[in-house]
């Protein structure tokens, strides 16, 4: 008993021997984390830039001394009624409103390096400055994720603010052409004798595609309802109905035609009918799909499996997908 008094005498008396060596201990660690905080911090920190005032903007006129060949381009876009649009402020006028301030530019008798240009940038970092207006709304939200920019691919590889071929959107080329630029294995399918008309003019690229990204394999665009894009003129097709084809819901139109186009009528892959369907019904059940029945005749008078199974895209009357 008396060993344990001494042992709690001696522990607590050290204790607050030790306390105020240990808070001082405390308070000279803190102030040395503060101040390695501080010195990394002013490191690192860059100093601000002056933000941009009304008076570092010259407007669109001054432009005009030296880039009068663009500036009478210009006038004759759809951007040109920014000039006009004093709700945003200088900032939001004429060539300044994507080029940056001016002024400086203008003192610098012409300095490329005190004003914006769209040369010698990333796709990013100039379709960045197009974005800051087209930004809102389904067709531009997405266009940081798309597959172009991912592919250095920006907004004035197919658009000209300046020296546009076509006066809507403002577009180098003419689709498709201009979408040929680039997909060339694309061009080759609508020489096809089965095709969308695309070339003909019926049908745009841009009908089935969002160029400016999208949620979907090779940004397709899709329906109201969210279905494929090929229900929007397809619309027949679409459903619901009480007998679906499986296949339309979990690999699309695809499965069975080449949309761009085919040597085959209907644009299907294949040129006999029964020849496609056998892909996934064979004569085993181990393929994954219903069976074909044995007494099938695949004689060549009854090769095409849709003699029978018209409403092939689905039914409301029959599970076979019979008339």
């Amino acid at each position: 008993m008396r060993g344990a008094v001494i042992f709690w005498l001696r522990t607590k008396l050290g204790y607050r021997l030790l306390r105020p060596s240990l808070i001082v201990l405390f308070v000279l660690s803190s102030a040395q984390v503060l101040l390695a905080q501080s010195s990394a911090g002013q490191a690192t920190t860059k100093p601000p830039q002056a933000a941009s005032t009304d008076s570092d903007y010259v407007g669109s006129e001054t432009c005009k001394a030296c880039h009068e060949d663009n500036y009478n381009s210009f006038a004759k876009t759809p951007h040109w009624k920014t000039t006009f649009d004093t709700r945003g402020g200088p900032s939001k006028q004429g060539c300044e409103a994507c080029h940056g301030p001016g002024k400086a530019h203008v003192e610098g008798g012409g300095d490329k390096s005190k004003i914006f240009t769209f040369q010698n940038v990333s796709a990013k970092e100039s379709s960045a400055r197009c974005l800051g207006c087209h930004t809102y709304g389904e067709e531009h939200s997405n266009f940081e994720r798309s597959e172009h920019l991912q592919n250095n691919v920006g907004c004035i590889d197919c658009h000209s603010p300046h020296h546009a071929k076509e006066s809507q959107h403002l577009l180098k080329v003419a689709q498709p052409q201009l979408c040929y630029t680039c997909h060339l294995e694309t061009k080759q399918q609508f020489q096809r004798p089965f095709h969308h008309r695309v070339n003909e003019g019926l049908v745009q690229c841009t009908d089935c595609h969002n160029p400016h990204g999208g949620f979907l394999t090779s940004q397709l665009r899709a329906t109201s309802a969210q279905d494929v894009v090929c229900f929007k003129c397809h619309t027949e097709k679409a459903g619901p109905f009480v007998h679906e084809h499986a296949v339309i819901k979990t690999e699309g139109c695809v499965a069975c035609h080449i949309p761009h186009g085919s040597s085959n009528a209907h644009l299907l892959k294949r040129s006999q009918v029964n020849l496609l369907c056998l892909e996934c019904h064979a004569f085993t059940v181990d393929a994954g799909a219903p069976a074909t029945p044995t007494f099938h005749n695949q004689a060549q008078k009854y090769q095409a499996c849709t003699l029978c199974h018209a409403q092939i895209h689905g039914s409301n009357f029959d599970p076979f997908f019979f008339r």
